[in-house]
């Protein structure tokens, strides 16, 4: 998967640090320098006529009522390009001196680059629902993190998946189904795991089994899962949608004490299984991947499976299974459109969420808490298009349409800057 994160617009350096590889890049600056030329344009040229954003922070049911928070849109868009010129060139220092650009000055840049956009954006009377936004988000992120962490397994292993789509649409078809003819929602999340196993089976028996091309058979088995679905819904489920396609949902659980939160609360605590669900997976893939014996032979497959060979563990047979688990996370998380969102199945409703999940992969360097944090910023990008809707924001509403694959665009091709993938991703082993 490295092949489509390799930096091609911008001169790479490698340089030595304690024996190790380091892959520079003159893309993050660049990168930078483009968004603060943006911010520049927007805040500066394209003034708002108020000088107010108001910002509301707390439920009106919250236990603890926040005030509303009220910004000056001009100083902000000012502090913001400050800041954003400021990190840029701290960003082209760095790469100058052979260094890698660290973490952190991303994460600022894209922070304080939002805080000014919306306060750009939301200048007026009508203030922005920041709580809305972020329930919004953690709900629309739910599916991609699912994906990102079906993409980390599979990738950390030695295999790209592609197939990420194909999976949550499978998922989700086969959880609407299931749960409409059962009417219990825990065999349509069962449901939906298995259908996402059966596809990444495919995936693994074609590309570890027969050697074809990783790539080729995801992008294959995507069509094939959206065109037998599209079809079976046409043909199938419309014909008698009341037993086939009305499944019950998930209601929403309120942990006491912790959903009084103010802001955060209601966001992370007042929120489906399916929901907290995520949250369990984040952590003990992590854990397993980094802390446990599982993980080190997972990761030495991925990284060197002729060495792991040579250490007596079975590296196909280590490639297909993990695979398989993958393709049930990213089938339990296609569940969530079903059961937990809309409440019906429909034509393609995973919008390519599979490939905005791959691209969180690539952009969290193949590290399921920050691919986590990737798949937070889409789902925040996506959630905008109806906060600022609501408000009356001056965006057209094309670009707010566009934003969530523009913003995945972007953070793909310029802010994640050189990253290496899985040394053995995309790449057949065969015994010698």
């Amino acid at each position: 998967m490295s092949t489509l994160a390799s930096p091609t617009a911008a001169p790479v350096h490698d340089t030595m640090s304690a024996g190790k590889v380091i892959l520079v890049s003159w893309k993050v600056p660049i990168a930078y320098l483009l968004f603060s030329i943006l911010a520049l344009v927007l805040f500066a040229v394209f003034r708002r006529p108020t000088d107010t954003s108001l910002f509301r922070l707390a439920t009106p049911t919250d236990f603890i009522q926040l005030p509303e928070v009220a910004l000056p849109t001009y100083a902000t868009g000012a502090f913001a390009i400050l800041v954003m010129l400021g990190l840029t060139i701290f960003a082209a220092v760095r790469i100058e001196a052979k260094k890698r650009v660290p973490l952190w000055s991303s994460v600022v840049f894209i922070v304080v680059f939002l805080v000014a956009f919306l306060a750009w954006a939301a200048a007026g009377e009508t203030p922005l629902q920041v709580y809305g936004l972020l329930i919004s988000t953690v709900t629309v992120s739910v599916p991609l993190i699912f994906g990102a962490m079906s993409g980390v397994l599979s990738e950390r292993v030695g295999v790209v998946n592609i197939a990420i789509e194909g999976q949550l649409l499978a998922g989700a078809f086969s959880s609407a189904v299931v749960a409409s003819i059962t009417g219990n929602l825990l065999l349509g999340l069962i449901a939906a795991a298995v259908a996402g196993m059966l596809v990444s089976f495919v995936l693994a028996a074609f590309a570890i089994k027969y050697l074809v091309d990783q790539v080729i058979v995801g992008v294959v088995l995507n069509v094939l899962v959206t065109g037998l679905t599209s079809f079976l819904f046409s043909q199938v489920l419309s014909e008698d949608s009341a037993l086939l396609n009305s499944p019950p949902r998930f209601e929403r659980i309120a942990i006491p004490g912790l959903s009084n939160i103010p802001l955060v609360g209601p966001m992370l605590f007042n929120q489906t299984i399916i929901v907290y669900s995520v949250y369990v997976a984040v952590a003990v893939i992590y854990f397993g991947l980094f802390h446990t014996k599982w993980g080190l032979r997972l990761r030495a497959v991925g990284e060197h499976p002729t060495a792991a060979d040579t250490v007596g563990i079975k590296v196909n047979r280590t490639r297909f299974w993990n695979v398989s688990l993958a393709g049930a996370i990213a089938g339990f998380g296609g569940a969530y459109f079903t059961l937990g969102l809309n409440g019906a199945f429909s034509k393609e409703m995973t919008a390519g969420a599979g490939f905005i999940a791959l691209a969180a992969v690539i952009f969290g360097r193949w590290d399921p808490i920050r691919a986590t944090l990737a798949a937070l910023l889409f789902g925040f990008a996506s959630s905008l298009q109806s906060a600022l809707g609501v408000i009356g924001s001056p965006v057209p509403s094309e670009i707010m349409l566009m934003l969530p694959y523009v913003v995945t665009i972007f953070a793909v091709a310029g802010l994640v800057g050189s990253v290496r993938g899985p040394a053995a991703a995309g790449k057949p082993y065969i015994k010698s």
